[in-house]
């Protein structure tokens, strides 16, 4: 039988660094699965966790949480069919957990699975910010918890960790918080027990269903390069997909993402020094250099307000290297 976890959490609580962390703490000898889901159709995150050592599935281009259901399960019977020993499903930060661990509790998957405990991050710097406070997801994302995980405590002012003790105060049900950085929490939290609740429908619906399937998106015959556009929500996505071909300044790719003020930008991304991977969340960037090259770049932008993506683009391009 395999043990599922749901990790879910708004965008820039850190939930692919905490998957990274676990995935790297995997028992030896245990097959892990991880069913990943984006709101763009470029597939990011499926990129960053490449190579970790667990079968992956990707759903880009919505919220699995509320296409009928039919991506998630698709994704979920093809993972469950391996028989891995756990598997780990994480929605985009933008979904509602509600129908997801419904169909987790359904009869249907009671012989094949264990749902545990649902992790949903939180940075406590986002419960400053009204717009975030007040989104129907975020609310529900922490009503589903069975455990909070706290992230990025290192970036915390004191403000912050008043904010974040005046909330757990008024949080009900009282629930486990555990403050940490870097996503690393023990393994142990995973095998904690799921605690079915009464969770409200959301009222929000994606408005642009996947167009990719189980699969981010390619390219085809002889393009180097495409874009891909997705809404809803209240939020746009825009990413970007290049050939193995195509190199990128580093240097110019760090201004360009210094420069676009934008809500969120990730990216790996194919350099003479390597594969860069790109994570900046309200400015805050976070890159990193491997000496392996990936198959393609990615990049991606979601933000809440109007975008010229035009503009954008145009000094993307002009980042490459001839």
């Amino acid at each position: 039988m395999t043990r599922v976890n749901l990790i879910t959490g708004f965008l820039g609580s850190g939930k692919t660094t905490l998957l990274c962390h676990l995935l790297a703490a995997r028992p030896a000898g245990e097959k892990w699965a991880v069913l990943v889901n984006e709101f763009g159709e470029i597939g990011i995150d499926g990129a960053l966790l490449a190579d970790r050592g667990a079968t992956l599935k990707e759903i880009p281009g919505g919220c699995l949480c509320c296409v009928n259901g039919l991506p998630m399960q698709v994704g979920l019977n093809m993972l469950l069919k391996s028989k891995p020993d756990r598997l780990l499903i994480e929605p985009t930060g933008l979904g509602h957990p509600r129908q997801v661990l419904q169909m987790l509790s359904a009869p249907v998957y009671q012989a094949w699975l264990q749902l545990n405990a649902t992790l949903t991050l939180l940075d406590a710097r986002q419960l400053a910010e009204p717009r975030i406070v007040a989104n129907e997801n975020f609310r529900d994302q922490l009503a589903a918890a069975d455990i909070i995980i706290a992230n990025k405590r290192d970036c915390w002012s004191e403000e912050d960790r008043q904010r974040l003790a005046d909330w757990q105060q008024q949080m009900q049900p009282a629930r486990p918080l555990i403050q940490t950085e870097f996503g690393q929490v023990p393994l142990s939290l995973l095998d904690a027990p799921y605690l079915p609740r009464d969770l409200p429908a959301p009222h929000h619906y994606h408005s642009s269903p996947p167009t990719s399937g189980l699969a981010a998106l390619r390219l085809d015959g002889e393009a180097r390069w495409r874009r891909a556009l997705n809404h809803g929500q209240g939020y746009s996505a825009c990413g970007w997909l290049f050939d193995a071909d195509t190199l990128f300044s580093r240097d110019a790719l760090l201004e360009w993402v210094r420069l676009a003020a934008v809500d969120r930008i990730k990216g790996v991304m194919r350099t003479p020094e390597g594969t860069m991977r790109i994570n900046c969340q309200a400015k805050e960037l976070q890159s990193e250099t491997f000496t392996s090259l990936p198959p393609d770049s990615r990049i991606e932008i979601i933000h809440s307000q109007q975008v010229d993506w035009n503009q954008l683009q145009s000094a993307l391009l002009k980042c490459r290297l001839r």
